[in-house]
């Protein structure tokens, strides 16, 4: 089915960013059901692009493919085995790692993380929804994994008029913690309960970076979750790590983290409770650290929330500085859609000038190669890091 925008609306598409939104929309043929592929015209007539019709979204259409190509399990199967290409020339000795990124793998709201012998799947628009069951088949004739977890419970779901589902979608599984390998590392991942699919892949690199840096430091993890920078710091030699998280949960599996990777659990300590909160008693208490780690969850999911989530970043950030000593390092992050790296480090910046810090930026950090992110669809590079020094 045809649907024809409004003049000078394609040139996005001719960009190829793989975005419509209804305002786009001049005119529709037909009654599409959800998820179903349509065709994308030009005012003239022209086809620009091949895509799924989302009919409660504001993003009314994403693109599957810039080609006049049909759109069936053959084309899904070339995705797919594009992605694992990709991956296996990358990350050969990776048990743990994301297959599929979304739009930025050409599969708009597919996400797919591999644990070992277990693949996580989220659906999360409506296009991957239509095709859930294929992509399911092919994930295990193209990978070779049995078992597949649905975990499509995001709240970005809602916005295409989906609801939350969870629960073995191939395969059969006994036990839903599951353990994985980083960097010779060990974490049991609960991909049943845990945030996203169960771990924050995206931070690999970056959790690696705080491990060889953090010798002999005293480090203070905020948004601390299972203690993944908390494992690397102590396994690169920290002083002492304090993690701070809201979720008992959480913390309880950070401490199994610790002894499963026979660290000193002497030299952890866990603290539940509201991050701003106890940073700000750690302010009136005079405490300092060597090294913080400050990796928020999202407080702008969208531009529109840009200005409070602002506020939320500097005001970490601010009482972060001011509790690192002299020397000290900051591993400040935001994974906020709504906040680009050009924002993010004008907060972290203002931030510094408020505490009255004399901080420098020696590296700038992002998500990982298995999340890689279109050049047409910058929207995909959601993960930004800084590590300040304190002067």
């Amino acid at each position: 089915m045809p649907i024809t925008l409004h003049s000078g609306r394609e040139k996005s598409l001719l960009r190829r960013h793989p975005w419509i939104f209804a305002s786009a929309i001049k005119q529709m043929d037909g009654n599409p059901a959800s998820g179903a592929s349509v065709d994308l015209l030009s005012s003239d007539g022209q086809f620009l692009a091949r895509a799924c019709y989302s009919p409660h979204s504001q993003i009314r259409a994403r693109v599957w493919t810039f080609d006049d190509e049909p759109v069936d399990k053959e084309f899904f199967r070339k995705r797919i085995r594009a992605a694992l290409h990709l991956r296996g020339s990358l990350f050969d000795k990776a048990n743990s790692l994301r297959l599929i990124h979304a739009e930025s793998d050409g599969l708009p709201g597919l996400i797919v993380d591999r644990y070992g012998d277990v693949l996580v799947m989220q659906s999360l628009t409506a296009g991957s929804e239509f095709w859930k069951e294929t992509l399911a088949d092919l994930l295990v004739e193209e990978t070779g994994v049995q078992n597949i977890y649905e975990r499509s419970d995001a709240d970005v779901r809602e916005l295409e008029g989906l609801k939350p589902i969870t629960g073995m979608l191939r395969g059969k599984i006994d036990n839903f913690r599951l353990t994985i390998e980083e960097y010779n590392l060990k974490f049991y991942v609960d991909i049943q309960h845990g945030h996203k699919t169960g771990f924050y892949l995206d931070q690999r690199h970056n959790r690696q970076r705080v491990g060889q840096f953090a010798k002999d430091r005293d480090v203070l993890n905020c948004f601390c979750y299972t203690g993944g920078f908390s494992v690397h710091a102590l396994a690169g030699g920290a002083k002492s790590v304090l993690s701070v998280d809201s979720s008992a949960d959480a913390l309880a599996l950070g401490k199994e983290n610790i002894a499963l990777n026979n660290l000193p659990a002497e030299k952890a300590t866990w603290l539940e409770g509201d991050v701003f909160q106890l940073l700000r008693k750690f302010r009136d208490e005079n405490r300092s650290f060597d090294m913080i780690i400050l990796d928020p969850p999202k407080f702008a999911p969208t531009a529109a929330h840009a200005e409070k989530a602002s506020r939320a970043y500097k005001d970490i950030n601010l009482l972060a500085f001011k509790l690192l000593r002299q020397g000290g390092l900051l591993f400040t992050y935001s994974c906020s859609g709504g906040v680009d790296a050009a924002l993010f480090q004008k907060i972290v910046a203002s931030a510094a000038l408020d505490a009255g810090a004399d901080a420098a930026i020696i590296e700038h950090l992002s998500q990982g190669g298995d999340h890689p992110v279109s050049l047409h669809f910058p929207e995909g590079a959601y993960l930004k890091g800084l590590v300040c020094v304190k002067g």
